[in-house]
């Protein structure tokens, strides 16, 4: 299909700020990286001391939030990358959530497929949640693999009702093997099916409220799909109900021909901004994940493009972590990517 470029009406839309009790707004994060593993733990511990930025209760009576220190509220971990029976990756996690709010996030919960779920794997997942604690455990909206087979990739579904009441009968017992409630991210789409009978944000809305579960709402992802298949971003940001917003997530795109492509290997771009700041105006302070995958930069680099999230949320909505970027050396701040991609199983 022809590319269309994504109408993008910037007329007011409510703001409906509601949020659940289990979707707490924990600020700005990024994804924790192997390449910073050793800084970001670091400036934590500086913290924890005492000897750099604040030492901060949370309230849960575990964490001593360092978030002056790191300059940044939280952290995201691929969950694939820490379920394993122990070594250094369960070394790292016990160490960052006593002194971080923490999320889980999973590319191969393959909740869309065919295949029966894999006990195993919720096995593991558990055993990992229980010992990060996570304020957030979240995976996708796709298929991954059938046949126990993995495609190492995000497959997208067709919006029909009988997906529908296939995914939301298997997210709800997810939740009921995890006994919480998770949430799903809309994924980036490069094609549609003849039986599509419905917008993506009605099919992604319909799985949330049939399933009772949390949307993780990837604004790259909505202007992605928004590009590629000619339909409007802002209305689609404007029609996901806001009481099932988690969480959003925040990252860079490349082209290819006439398509953009997800692959979180680039700042994000000032059109995505545009949809965040909408997105924040009709739901209000919201936890907010900045994405960077592939060519990894420095940490400094990435807290760049937090500080930019959290400028938007200060300035639309007047809330404040009271968390600023802890300063930089001038020879950290090289905006020179520094690390090669982090593996992973797919670009999510």
């Amino acid at each position: 299909m022809p590319a269309q470029r994504p109408l993008l009406n910037l007329a007011d839309s409510s703001v409906s700020p509601a949020r659940p009790a289990d979707a707490p707004n924990l600020g700005v994060g990024v994804g924790l990286r192997t390449s910073h593993y050793a800084e970001v733990l670091e400036r934590g511990r500086r913290g924890a001391r005492g000897e750099s930025g604040d030492r901060v209760d949370d309230g849960s009576g575990a964490q001593a939030v360092c978030v002056t220190s790191v300059g940044v509220d939280w952290f995201e971990l691929l969950s694939e990358n820490y379920m394993v029976p122990g070594g250094r990756p369960l070394r790292i996690v016990r160490e960052m959530q006593e002194m971080f709010p923490l999320a889980l996030h999973g590319v191969s919960l393959n909740i869309g497929s065919s295949d029966p779920l894999r006990p195993a794997y919720l096995d593991a997942l558990d055993a990992l949640a229980r010992l990060a604690t996570p304020r957030f455990i979240t995976d996708h909206l796709c298929w991954t693999g059938v046949s126990e087979t993995n495609l190492h990739d995000l497959m997208p579904l067709p919006y029909t009702d009988e997906v529908i009441e296939h995914v939301a009968a298997r997210v709800r017992r997810v939740q009921d093997r995890l006994g919480r409630r998770i949430a799903l991210e809309n994924v980036s789409s490069y094609l549609s099916f003849n039986d599509d009978a419905m917008s993506e944000w009605d099919f992604v809305t319909a799985i949330a409220e049939e399933a009772d579960c949390g949307i993780l709402l990837d604004i790259n992802n909505v202007y992605v799909s928004a590009h590629n298949h000619g339909i409007d971003a802002m209305k689609y940001i404007d029609s996901i109900p806001a009481e099932r917003v988690f969480q959003i997530h925040l990252a860079g795109h490349s082209t290819s021909g006439s398509l953009l492509i997800d692959t979180h290997d680039h700042p994000v771009t000032d059109v995505v901004w545009t949809l965040f700041e909408r997105a924040i105006k009709r739901l209000g302070p919201v936890s907010t994940l900045i994405e960077w995958d592939d060519q990894i930069p420095t940490y400094a680099r990435l807290l760049e493009e937090a500080d930019k999230a959290r400028a938007i949320i200060e300035r639309v909505t007047g809330w404040s972590s009271g968390s600023p970027n802890a300063s930089v050396s001038s020879s950290s701040k090289s905006r020179t990517s520094e690390s090669p991609g982090e593996r992973r199983d797919v670009t999510a």
